[in-house]
């Protein structure tokens, strides 16, 4: 026996569950495909959102407190500089779907918040150019969070508790046997007690069939802007944002490098059946509505993309997670599916899946990213 743990794939999800295991046992193994917080995986694109006022299930809530306190310890324990915290906005249409599913879960979650008329959102933030019946929900909570620190920060850290990682060494099987789980990379291999997936894009390799048929790869594009004026987007003045209508929608962060703002399209993935091969370039139609977006919504960027990319991510049918066991009697746990918006989530998730496949600790309440819920379907 190798270890209790191995945990597969060390990006936004599995460093985070790496770090958390080796608190609880330095008998836990990490492996990854190529070099940690590598730029073609979903942790590329240097930050993600963070924020506790969302659209979905009120059951996410306690995972984004956890998250939100996690992100701290990660800080404190390895001095990294991981998560900015500059508020966020969700901007929309007042008395419209997005907005008023905002405000509902937020007063059904007590997640502090407060509402932005027209007027008030107008003279707070003139960075945005708003329609005549733009308001907004402002989150006191949110900010920032840096990929590349946070996962590098996490790997760190449990190399420091006594883990073991594996670079540049990917996974070709994972075999269940009377013993626990063999692990396979090339000629080599390991045996574990228990094994977490969390490859992202690349998990579906890994999964029984029942999810794999519930699953697709996706392409996720970003794309950055010069400010005109950067002073006027430095996170001290320029929350993270959404906006959504039915015609448009787009998200972003403030310039945290100090130059350049990132404002990309929202909900624009489209299905790849190979992680390892897709186009990282924008295509003219991604480009020509990226342009048309943030020229109509951000006059203070200058209207041309600076930099874009585009990253493998894996999504279910439902847009919810896959955490948990495959079956009730199996040693293999997944924790992927993160459908695009998991990074923000990432210590509370890496917490959960840790500390449910030590078998420390069974979290109640989670039906709703337990991968039986695809069994039967």
């Amino acid at each position: 026996m190798d270890g209790k743990l191995a945990v597969i794939g060390l990006g936004s999800i599995g460093s985070m569950a790496l770090w958390q295991a080796s608190r609880l046992t330095d008998a836990v193994t990490g492996f990854e495909a190529q070099s940690p917080a590598h730029g073609r995986s979903a942790v590329g694109g240097d930050t993600r959102l963070f924020r506790m006022i969302y659209l979905g299930t009120p059951s996410l809530y306690p995972i984004l407190e956890r998250s939100r306190a996690l992100w701290a310890e990660l800080e404190a324990e390895t001095g990294s500089d991981i998560f900015t915290r500059c508020g966020g906005l969700s901007i929309g249409t007042a008395g419209g779907s997005y907005i008023s599913r905002l405000q509902e879960t937020a007063i059904l979650n007590g997640a502090t918040h407060e509402i932005l008329s027209h007027e008030h959102l107008a003279e707070r933030y003139p960075q945005h150019k708003l329609r005549p019946d733009d308001v907004a929900v402002y989150d006191p909570n949110a900010g920032v969070l840096r990929t590349d620190r946070a996962v590098t920060a996490a790997i760190g850290a449990a190399e420091g508790n006594g883990a073991t990682v594996h670079i540049n060494t990917p996974i070709d099987s994972i075999t269940e046997t009377d013993d626990g789980v063999v692990v396979t990379s090339g000629d080599r291999s390991w045996i574990f007690e228990n094994v977490i997936v969390a490859s992202g894009g690349w998990s579906q390799r890994l999964m029984p069939d029942y999810l794999k048929a519930h699953t697709e790869t996706r392409r996720v594009f970003l794309s950055w802007f010069v400010a005109r004026d950067a002073a006027r987007f430095t996170p001290e003045r320029f929350p993270i944002f959404s906006r959504m209508y039915e015609d448009r929608s787009i998200y972003g962060a403030p310039a945290v490098d100090g130059v350049t703002v990132k404002a990309t399209l929202d909900g624009r993935g489209t299905v790849t059946t190979d992680p390892d091969h897709f186009s990282r370039e924008l295509s003219k139609a991604e480009i020509a509505e990226t342009l048309e977006t943030v020229a109509d919504f951000l006059p203070g960027l200058v209207p041309s993309i600076v930099r874009s990319d585009a990253f493998p991510d894996l999504y279910t049918k439902d847009r919810n997670p896959l955490l948990g066991w495959v079956s009730d009697t199996s040693r293999i746990y997944c924790a992927t599916g993160f459908s695009g918006g998991g990074f923000k989530n990432a210590t509370g998730y890496g917490f959960i899946a840790a500390h449910e496949a030590l078998g420390k600790q069974s979290i109640e309440g989670l039906d709703f990213v337990r991968p039986e819920r695809f069994m039967n379907t």
